[in-house]
């Protein structure tokens, strides 16, 4: 169960009232120790919390899944569901004769929509929503608008406006990463802690998502996966340094992206954009994590700022990608990348528009740095929006395309 002391408030907690309210199944997925028992335990309502984590529980549930169910109150929140996933068809059952909204609220540390026995059951069913880590935003106790502003108004005066001139501590924030518990930990205790948590859940929650003989395994690829967190994700080669053959490293990833420890950007492109890789990009889901992987500290932000950057970016993305789930569910994020290895680290798309960001650790932007957007702009034509470059500087830069600008990262936290 996450910690009850998390009391920051978070983005999600508005739409997942609203989905209560005209829904009879909400499923709450986000990793384990993101904070769901935590948000799910704040509902005003006279809601009943089952912790199937609780062994004796989940074997009483499992014993008699339809028998479970009937004898369950009228409003119910099953936590750790995907350890009875059973569950599911039975709450089908009880859904299509009573339909009344917010009856079930459950929540799910393993993505339920790739578990082969939930799928079925799930789809079309529930409304879904993804409890990230927490953003810069949330741990700052801001609003995090800065996706809703960027997309709907553009390079608007919030953007614009020079950034304040309090030194950004982003090393520190990465090696911190989203995890609630991390908070009131130091650097040190916080890599002792991401070992743990990565320890715990290979062994308590792997057999339940997937069958593999050896964990060991997945945590080397989730280590390898690290050091090459925002590039193109290369799966022959990964088997080759590992010593797996190509079907089981697919199948590792697999199981990384169920439990919500990998994130796969795909490729963006459009017809006509013939000379596009397709290859997606891997991102480990957490900044923490990727830092307690590689053992990056803070004082190795210039001697390692390669490992840096992988992190950043993928730090980046999982702030974009939290945001969007109380400002647009529905947006698709992807990466760009051309035969002539011009990139684009995120590419946001909502219908047909189109938004580029690119994510740099320097203090400074060149031209050079706005090639990618440029490329992305020529490729979507008149379905471009804005690009911004996303830098570690502190002042907002323009560019000779009024439609491009350089931004402080602080940008996604301050607005």
């Amino acid at each position: 169960m996450d910690d009850a002391r998390d009391l920051l408030p978070r983005g999600l907690y508005p739409a997942l009232v609203e989905a209560l309210q005209d829904t009879p199944v909400v499923c709450l997925l986000g990793p384990r120790q993101s904070g769901k028992s935590t948000l799910a335990q704040r509902l005003a309502d006279d809601r009943v919390y089952i912790d199937l984590d609780d062994d004796d529980l989940a074997q009483t549930a499992l014993a008699d899944p339809s028998g479970f169910v009937r004898g369950l109150p009228e409003k119910v929140t099953l936590d750790e569901v995907q350890r009875v996933p059973e569950l599911l068809r039975a709450i089908k059952v009880a859904v299509d004769k009573d339909r009344r909204p917010g009856r079930f609220l459950l929540t799910g540390s393993a993505n339920l929509l790739l578990l082969p026995r939930a799928s079925e059951s799930l789809a079309g069913r529930m409304e879904i929503l993804r409890l990230h880590t927490l953003t810069e935003s949330e741990k700052m106790e801001r609003p995090g608008r800065f996706l809703e502003i960027f997309l709907e108004r553009g390079l608007t005066p919030e953007i614009r406006k020079t950034a304040s001139n309090v030194p950004l501590d982003i090393p520190q924030r990465l090696l911190a990463g989203g995890y609630p518990e991390i908070r009131t930990r130091s650097p040190q205790r916080a890599r002792a802690w991401h070992r743990n948590y990565l320890q715990t859940l290979f062994e308590r929650d792997v057999p339940e998502v997937a069958n593999l003989r050896d964990s060991s395994q997945l945590g080397a690829l989730l280590k390898r996966l690290a050091l090459y967190s925002g590039s193109l994700l290369n799966r022959s080669a990964l088997g080759r340094e590992l010593g797996m053959d190509r079907e089981t490293v697919n199948h590792y990833v697999d199981v990384l992206e169920r439990l919500f420890l990998l994130r796969l950007l795909p490729a963006w492109h459009r017809n006509r954009g013939k000379r596009l890789v397709k290859s997606a990009k891997p991102h480990v889901t957490d900044s923490g994590l990727i830092c307690s992987l590689m053992d990056l500290r803070v004082e190795d932000w210039n001697a390692r700022r390669r490992d840096f950057g992988h992190a950043l970016e993928s730090f980046v993305i999982q702030q974009l990608v939290a945001q969007s789930g109380w400002t647009d569910p529905a947006l698709q994020f992807h990466h760009y990348r051309d035969r002539d290895q011009v990139e684009v680290d995120c590419v946001i798309e909502r219908g047909r528009n189109v938004w580029g960001v690119e994510v740099k650790t320097a203090r400074s932007v060149k031209d050079a740095d706005f090639s990618g957007l440029k490329k992305l702009a020529d490729q979507a034509g008149k379905d471009f929006q804005t690009g911004i470059v996303l830098y570690t500087g502190d002042s907002v830069l323009p560019s000779g395309d009024k439609r491009l600008m350089a931004v402080p990262i602080s940008k996604l936290w301050e607005l």
